[in-house]
């Protein structure tokens, strides 16, 4: 069956290199890929309870501008992604950002959402935008794969993969990064950053239980003694030119202690490689 990719786009320099990484991510694979924006009108806000019907001038007009950026988008993947193995969708919806993701999921069944951090209203330095980060925790549903903007696609390497041992692993929320480690021969480094280096009895088990999950993956435990997971992580990823980072994002406990708002800067000053957020 078709892997189905959802990725959201602005039309901003920033999506289209999102949209790029995905393409050439998922090369090997027959994939359907749904390109999803959501056009805003200039007379519409939280405040006014006006909202424009469909038919009216703002509306159609937003509409056909929202589908004239996919002719450009589509008529440059043709000419620079012409992949086989790749078909592509495009929605145009009014509607806010997290809910036009999760009803396009819901409808088209999809796999993975693939978006850039930044939209084109970026702020200077932080890498992850409040879009982003919302969605990352608010998308349940499928696996979502964040990529900065300077970031070119190559093979990936390594990814690696933070954990505190303090949840059982199932095998199909590690699917997806299971999956881009075979398609491209990829190294997981699983690293464990903790004051603490010994491990409880309840934590060893669990790492005995991700590492008959990884069987014959190529794949490496690491340890770190650090207060600070974030530094401990970037500092990992830098030191060793990693490719990517993937960790479950469970009820807001590991994410939010990674990307709470003040480390979403912290972390996004810094942050080089797409992230995958597997739930």
């Amino acid at each position: 069956m078709d892997k189905r990719i959802l990725i959201p786009t602005d039309f901003s320099k920033n999506a289209l290199n999102a949209t790029r990484y995905a393409l050439d991510l998922y090369s090997k694979l027959n994939c359907e890929f749904y390109f999803l924006n959501v056009f805003k009108l200039d007379s519409y806000s939280t405040d006014n309870l006006f909202i424009p019907e469909p038919g009216s001038g703002e509306y159609e007009a937003a509409k056909a501008k929202s589908e004239e950026g996919f002719v450009k988008l589509l008529d440059m993947l043709k000419l620079h992604h012409d992949n086989p193995k790749h078909s592509y969708h495009t929605i145009s919806t009014f509607n806010f950002l997290s809910d036009a993701l999760k009803q396009t999921i819901a409808e088209k069944d999809i796999d993975l959402v693939v978006m850039g951090t930044q939209g084109a209203t970026k702020s200077q330095g932080i890498i992850f935008g409040s879009n982003t980060v919302n969605t990352m925790e608010k998308i349940r549903e499928c696996p979502v794969l964040a990529v900065p903007e300077d970031v070119r696609f190559s093979l990936p390497k390594e990814i690696v993969f933070p954990t505190d041992y303090k949840s059982v692993f199932k095998r199909k929320e590690l699917g997806y990064l299971v999956e881009i480690s075979k398609m491209h021969d990829t190294a997981i480094r699983v690293l464990y950053i903790s004051k603490n280096a010994e491990l409880s009895d309840e934590q060893m088990n669990n790492q005995k239980l991700l590492r008959d999950i990884l069987g014959n993956l190529n794949h490496s435990f690491h340890t770190l003694s650090k207060k600070d997971v974030s530094d401990g992580l970037t500092g990992f990823v830098e030191s060793r030119d990693s490719d990517m980072i993937a960790f479950i994002n469970r009820k807001h406990f590991f994410f939010s202690s990674i990307f709470s708002k003040p480390l979403v800067k912290e972390i996004g000053y810094d942050t080089t490689v797409p992230i995958l957020a597997l739930h």
